[in-house]
């Protein structure tokens, strides 16, 4: 361990440490960081209490400390020990403790001032979490206003310097070299005829027929592991093993994957991206990168996180092929080829600009703070996302109409759960130790869903699985409540506290959903529950290829039974809609759940306030074009944008699209008031509805500066055609024209009018905006012409003083 690279900046950073409240260590992965260091400052610096060493994952968590245990020849849970969501070994002997990202949090919204500890480590910070980054907005601030001296390390393998010397520009920066041997690094990119995981598989063999050492293969997520084991078993040599490792696998299996493989054996270790940084990996030799990962994007629009595959940074890709370096010069085989990965964004985007942000903000909220300016953020958390955060826990009940937590919002916080999740054992508590005991059962299984199967909630909480039960005995715990005996008949109503925007009603009895927020959702049409009329779906996936949702868990749910015990999710409403079929207006007396109609009775005869809403409504489902929109109709909205662009000094009304469809009950919904169908609504003169949008001064203005019509010097009132896109044109006779020496403007001169001159028979002869010039040059060879076909007509020699006429023929 005294060989690692760390050891040569260990004196900088004690020093660091004792003069700067804040220190950042970058040191790529082998520098010895996250196993070395920290034994080091516990050693040597003057520290009289803890050390909180900040993973952003529990594997890593475990691993880690495990590592820094056997260095000091202990147990795990003596000096070094960890605290994770379900699994803690500390003692009172414990002077550093290896904890996950939401433990961090919960210890400094439960005592501010961090007693009893010195430092804090934030380690593998480049990956950029929620909580790494909101961890580090409270431990700023608790610096600032109540430990000046706390201090920080911030410890990283691959950093956004610049981003973080700009919100600590005081911050000393120590960089340490990491330990590593020559990469040779390879493309190859995959053949697109062949699927992908037989490509995946086929290049592993290779790799493995070709070279010696053991393989770690990076892939997207957890179903292209198991279906690239399965391709790869059996065809690799007996001396081979085959370890998956992702998140959700047991610890054995996860250990399995990172220790030594015995000796005279190799492995193929099918990893994630959770080996990219976080994890040392023995005896790893070649690297295989598909450069892809699975990543999660919060949609607020419609409050649903999708799933994502996605092209991983070039950050990412150095940190993959860095792996081959640890022991020995290796090998990386990157499966894209060389032009994509220099392509590749520089940095993976921070998780706060993509998330949903609802435990983010209860936890600010729980902090006492309101304004997230207050605190300090290398990315400042996205309006939006906050917007849909704040309207989720109001639906919640976790805060009232003022933004301040209320009592059920302090315990949901208290919690240390997801909002939603901590809504449903709030309700648990209320209701009774069964009720709880389900609500932490729930809980436990949303937390670690299982994999694959039947997609009936209540089916995995009568399974009582140990890690489950384990895992909601100590949720229930932690709301200081006492554990009864999960009942799957109540998990339906205690679902619906975290989850009232997913309740779904059954639209076709072949697995297709509505939601209450209005959204799409489906199962399988084989699964028992795609015959359900109702259901709670608390677990959604979004992707891109389908507008509706997957249902991945859910069960069933009397909505009788919710009436009676929740009559809140419920509103009575009195709707007049258009009846497609028949074309005509009908009233409807609606009991809903959000968006979903539970029942509805149809009414007598509606008021004209009620008609004339409804009229808007269909309007605004079917658009503008079901309106009898005459060419009057359409210049007067040409003319406005005209004026717009070429008047710009008045203000005049919006008349897109858009704005048109916003503004409906303003302009539209005074000629309503007799219309009692579709043939009614056909008829209504569109041309007076639109003028009212202007005042007395905008008509003035418009009818003088971009008039109807032009008068020619004969005296005829000829229409003006106005565009949105090219100058006005006037279409006249050219013997109407003669005498106009100059072509005549519109909007106080500052617009030509195009003149499209045109023969005795009206077929266009030149187009101008300059007549003058025409009558001047054009004009002669127009008249030679014209002289010859049309020899009865006026073809006179200096049209511009020439009387104009109407006449067909010439007089003399």
């Amino acid at each position: 361990m005294s060989l690692l690279p760390v050891y040569e900046v260990v004196e900088s950073v004690l020093s660091a440490l004792k003069s700067s409240p804040q220190v950042l260590l970058h040191a790529p992965a082998g520098a010895g960081k996250s196993t070395g260091l920290p034994l080091e400052i516990l050693k040597r610096a003057d520290f009289s209490g803890r050390i909180i060493m900040l993973e952003p994952r529990r594997i890593a968590a475990r691993s880690v400390a495990n590592r820094l245990a056997v260095q000091l020849n202990e147990n795990t849970g003596q000096t070094v020990g960890y605290r994770m969501r379900s699994e803690t070994k500390v003692s009172t002997a414990t002077r550093l403790e290896v904890v996950t990202e939401g433990i961090l949090t919960r210890m400094l919204q439960q005592d501010p001032m961090l007693e009893g500890v010195s430092l804090v480590i934030l380690d593998e910070f480049h990956e950029r979490s929620l909580q790494a980054d909101l961890a580090l907005a409270l431990l700023l601030d608790v610096q600032a206003g109540l430990r000046d001296d706390l201090r920080i390390l911030i410890m990283s393998a691959t950093l956004d310097n610049q981003r973080l010397s700009s919100l600590l520009p005081d911050v000393p920066v120590i960089i340490s070299e990491g330990r590593s041997f020559p990469v040779t690094r390879n493309y190859h990119p995959l053949p697109a005829y062949q699927p992908f995981e037989q490509s995946v598989a086929t290049v592993v063999l290779r790799l493995l027929q070709q070279e010696q050492g053991s393989v770690l293969l990076f892939l997207p997520g957890s179903g292209e592991i198991q279906r690239i084991f399965g391709l790869l078993k059996g065809k690799v040599s007996a001396d081979t093993d085959l370890c998956p490792l992702y998140g959700a696998l047991s610890l054995v299996e996860q250990q399995k994957a990172i220790e030594s493989s015995p000796f005279g054996r190799r492995k193929v270790v099918l990893a994630t991206n959770i080996a990219e940084t976080s994890l040392t990996i023995e005896g790893i030799r070649l690297v295989v990168d598909s450069g892809l990962e699975r990543t999660t994007r919060f949609e607020p629009k419609n409050g649903l996180t999708r799933l994502m595959t996605q092209r991983i940074s070039q950050a990412s890709m150095t940190q993959r092929a860095g792996r081959a370096g640890r022991l020995e010069a290796g090998i990386c085989w990157h499966l894209f080829s060389q032009e994509q990965a220099e392509r590749a964004a520089d940095h993976s985007e921070p998780e706060i600009l993509n998330a949903d942000l609802s435990s983010l903000w209860l936890s600010l909220l729980q902090w006492g703070c309101r304004d997230i300016s207050q605190l300090h953020w290398l990315d400042m958390p996205p309006v939006a996302s906050l917007a849909v955060a704040k309207s989720l826990l109001l639906q919640l009940g976790a805060v009232s109409h003022h933004n301040q937590l209320t009592s059920r919002g302090r315990k949901m916080a208290e919690s240390g759960s997801d909002p939603r999740l901590a809504a449903m054992l709030c309700a648990g508590l209320e209701q009774g130790t069964d009720a709880l005991a389900t609500a932490a059962m729930l809980t436990a299984i949303l937390e670690e869903p299982p994999r694959d199967g039947q997609p009936d909630i209540t089916y995995w909480v009568e399974q009582r699985q140990t890690q489950w039960l384990r895992r909601a005995k100590q949720l229930a715990r932690n709301m200081n409540g006492n554990f009864g005996e999960p009942t799957s008949g109540l998990a339906a109503m205690l679902l619906v506290h975290g989850f009232p925007d997913k309740i779904a009603k059954n639209r076709d009895k072949h697995g297709r959903f509505q939601l209450a927020n209005g959204l799409g959702a489906m199962i399988d049409d084989e699964e028992k529950l795609s015959d359900e009329s109702w259901l709670v779906a608390p677990s959604l996936l979004q992707n891109s290829r389908n507008p509706d949702a997957r249902i991945l868990l859910a069960c069933p749910l009397d909505i009788e039974q919710l009436l009676q015990q929740q009559p809140d999710l419920f509103s009575e409403q009195s709707i007049v809609e258009w009846d497609d079929n028949k074309g005509t207006l009908r009233a409807w007396k609606r009991l809903q759940c959000g968006s979903l109609v539970v029942k509805a009775q149809l009414l007598a005869k509606p008021s004209d306030e009620q008609l004339q809403q409804a009229l808007l409504n269909w309007l605004q489902s079917e658009g503008l074009q079901a309106l009898n929109w005459s060419p009057e109709a359409v210049q007067l909205c040409t003319r406005i944008q005209c004026a717009a662009k070429w008047l710009p000094e008045i203000q005049w009304p919006a008349v897109d699209n858009d704005s048109l469809m916003d503004s409906l009950d303003h302009w539209l919904m005074p000629f309503l008031i007799s219309v009692r169908d579709l043939k009614g609504l056909k008829q209504i003169d569109l041309l007076p509805a639109l003028a009212s949008l202007l005042d007395w001064q905008q008509r003035q203005c418009l009818d003088n500066e971009l008039p109807i019509y032009y008068t020619v010097p004969t005296g005829s009132r000829i229409a003006i055609n106005y565009f949105s896109d090219k100058p006005p044109v006037l279409s006249v006779r050219m013997q109407e024209m003669y005498g106009e020496q100059q072509s005549p403007s519109l909007a106080k001169g500052r617009v030509a009018l195009v003149l499209e001159l045109l023969s005795p028979a009206q077929r266009p002869l030149q187009i101008t905006q300059d007549l003058a010039a025409f009558w001047q040059g054009a004009y002669r060879e127009v008249q030679k012409e014209m002289k010859g076909r049309y020899p009865k007509h006026l073809w006179p020699d200096d049209p511009a003083n020439t009387a104009p006429t109407r006449r067909v023929k010439k007089y003399s």
